[in-house]
């Protein structure tokens, strides 16, 4: 089954909603800010995608936190892991995932392929 992560209010989010509808495909949404998202499914992110691709620093997010915090959170993979569990929006988005797959950020050519 096809899940899709991410936070409904983000324009990246309804491009994605939107190709996956055109291409009818179905799938589970899951909310980051309803939800919550746990250590171990980061963990494995983490390790399928590597750190530069999950962390969004591009973000308001990320620019809000004071560099204490930036560099605390990028001192260890825990210190990640918890940062991103505590501020979801720090996730970049979507996070599209299936039996084989794991497509992180919009990109419509790769969301193509999944049909």
């Amino acid at each position: 089954m096809l899940k899709i992560y991410g936070i409904k209010n983000c324009n990246s989010m309804k491009k994605a909603f939107d190709l996956l509808s055109e291409l009818g495909l179905n799938y589970e949404f899951h909310d980051y800010k309803k939800q919550g998202i746990d250590a171990d499914t980061l963990k494995k992110w983490l390790e399928l995608k590597g750190e530069s691709i999950i962390l969004n620093k591009k973000g308001t997010t990320w620019r809000k936190l004071s560099e204490a915090e930036q560099q605390h959170a990028l001192a260890s993979e825990e210190n990640l892991i918890n940062a991103l569990i505590t501020h979801t929006s720090l996730i970049k988005r979507p996070v599209i995932q299936n039996d084989s797959q794991l497509i992180v950020g919009f990109n419509e050519d790769e969301i193509r392929l999944l049909k």
